[in-house]
């Protein structure tokens, strides 16, 4: 599990969310598209992968869709150490100790199922437990370290 430093960040700035799965083209794709959606430009969103996919999976964008996030104009991509070092939360989804661990980042660890393969009426439920987790961080956020 690769650990990476972001000491170095100086500012004043809206709080930098990446998102990391294995392939980036499901759970973090979500994940990424919801926070997005409902935080506007409260917040920097990132999402990649440690071995990213060609493409989005197809059934994620359709139920994404579905609810008017359109994330088809997504291209799965590989997290950089520039990305990672300007993390103020680091949420993975899925890739154990592949995912890398960002020192001084506020690091989550959703156990989120794969939507790899999956019906659609199970990618609906991947997504809509995506939804809830990204609720309560973005309040999470809102509230600050007070909470």
């Amino acid at each position: 599990m690769p650990i990476i430093s972001n000491v170095d960040r100086t500012g004043s700035r809206s709080p930098l969310v990446i998102f990391v799965c294995v392939h980036n083209a499901g759970r973090s794709q979500i994940a990424a598209g919801f926070l997005q959606a409902v935080a506007g430009d409260q917040v920097r969103v990132i999402s990649g992968g440690i071995e990213p996919a060609c493409q989005v999976n197809p059934v994620v964008v359709a139920v994404m869709r579905e609810i008017g996030i359109d994330i088809s104009d997504v291209t799965p991509a590989r997290l950089s150490s520039a990305d990672l070092v300007s993390a103020d939360y680091c949420v993975t989804m899925g890739c154990g100790d592949a995912c890398p661990v960002v020192a001084g980042a506020e690091y989550r660890d959703w156990d989120v199922d794969d939507p790899s393969g999956l019906p659609i009426e199970r990618v609906r439920r991947i997504r809509d437990d995506v939804a809830r987790r990204v609720d309560e961080l973005l309040q999470q956020m809102l509230d600050g370290p007070d909470r």
